[in-house]
């Protein structure tokens, strides 16, 4: 039974909330991180979810590292759990279904680390994100490649290195995040985001996510994704109901 994480499926139809709640600053231990990973594993197969959104409250998304367990860790323990954390912190990627980030407060440390794994990232204006391990001695687990995919090597660097905060004015001009709202938006702003793919192309979508995933093998993977498709229900549909009347007129089923 998690202890600090949820999955509610009555916020809006369609749509799974996956909520972190460890007050007061919701910080990511490996604990929290495991319930998030369990709590990503149960949502993927639902055919009713058919968007995700990640959120800690109002007043945080997660403030970061849960410094005092990682100060009592040896160096064989680190090694142990390095593994099964970075998986956890990357496991929304993993998500077939659209993901997004719905952040308030602070996104620091673990906690941007887990929301730059989301296909989408909105935020409140007078949000701080950052990845500050590097003044803990550390290095993030699971970002740096994902920052730098999203930013560009020369921010994310900057952004390792210093350890430094950005303000949602900076994070929007880099590309880290895709929206910035008034605070009290942000939940409604990612729900309304995820709820546009109630009825879409499930199939489709999953096979894009893995595309996305593949990095450099992209091109690749996409060849296989594409001809995976056909014969499928939802392809068999949608190419017959886009000739007949064009797009958006389909009626997908998810097989």
């Amino acid at each position: 039974m998690a202890e600090f994480v949820t999955v509610d499926r009555g916020v809006a139809e369609g749509v799974a909330v996956l909520r972190i709640a460890r007050p007061p600053m919701n910080l990511i231990d490996l604990q929290v991180a495991l319930e998030v990973a369990a709590a990503a594993r149960e949502i993927a197969p639902d055919p009713a979810v058919a968007a995700v959104v990640v959120y800690g409250d109002e007043r945080v998304f997660s403030a970061g590292d849960e410094m005092a367990e990682l100060a009592g860790f040896t160096a064989g323990q680190a090694q142990a759990v390095a593994k099964d954390f970075q998986e956890a912190l990357c496991c929304l990627a993993k998500v077939p279904q659209p993901t997004v980030a719905a952040i308030s407060g602070y996104a620091l440390g673990a906690g941007l680390e887990l929301a730059l794994g989301a296909d989408r990232r909105i935020i409140g204006d007078n949000v701080k994100l950052g990845l500050p391990q590097i003044k803990a001695g550390l290095i993030p687990l699971a970002g740096i490649r994902r920052l730098s995919l999203l930013v560009g090597p020369a921010h994310a660097k900057d952004l390792v290195y210093s350890g430094r905060f950005v303000d949602a004015k900076e994070a929007a001009a880099i590309g880290l995040v895709d929206e910035v709202v008034a605070p009290d938006d942000v939940l409604e702003s990612a729900l309304r985001w995820a709820k546009q793919f109630t009825g879409a192309p499930r199939l489709a979508l999953a096979a894009a996510k893995r595309v996305f995933e593949a990095g450099t093998h992209g091109h690749e993977r996409a060849r296989t994704e594409w001809s995976e498709l056909f014969g499928t229900d939802d392809q068999q549909i949608g190419t017959r109901s886009y000739l007949a009347d064009g797009p958006g007129t389909a009626g997908f089923v998810g097989r």
